[in-house]
């Protein structure tokens, strides 16, 4: 059984190293940290299933795209179904290359659902949404002002 301490360790390692291989514009190691049959919904709605999938889906982005720069914060991790099974739910920003801060427009809340698959977490799914906050100006600067005390990202 792992103790509490280390599967939330684990959940929050997960997450933080699939912003940083976005943030390096890695397909093939993002992909990687989906299960077999992972799932991801795009800050556009996208929906992919399957890691090939998910791998092919990511290269042309990287390829053909300046991506802005992942900065997230985990905001909960627990345990549900048989606790083999986590959900992480956090808040993410975007500062675009080259620029020196954050895009609102492009602040996300972010969930995992993870699997322990022989000793290692695996994502199961990955929803990325907007977190527009439609006619809430107040909670947009909110956000953006608790993602911006995060700090720049270093970029890679």
């Amino acid at each position: 059984m792992i103790e509490v301490d280390d599967w939330i360790a684990s959940a929050r390692r997960v997450y933080v190293a699939l912003l940083d291989d976005w943030n390096r514009r890695d397909a093939v190691a993002m992909a990687a940290r989906f299960a077999e049959r992972g799932s991801l919904v795009g800050f556009d709605g996208s929906m992919i299933d399957g890691r090939a999938c998910i791998e092919a889906h990511l290269e042309p982005i990287f390829a053909e795209h300046p991506t802005p720069l992942f900065v997230g914060k985990v905001r909960e991790v627990r345990r549900i179904a048989s606790g083999q099974t986590l959900l992480l739910r956090a808040v993410a920003g975007m500062w675009p290359r080259g620029q020196r801060a954050l895009d609102p427009r492009f602040n996300a809340v972010q969930t995992l659902v993870l699997s322990l698959r022989d000793g290692a977490y695996v994502i199961e799914m990955f929803q990325n949404t907007p977190a527009a906050f439609h006619g809430r100006p107040d909670e947009v600067e909110k956000l953006t002002a608790e993602l911006r005390e995060l700090g720049e990202p270093r970029a890679v």
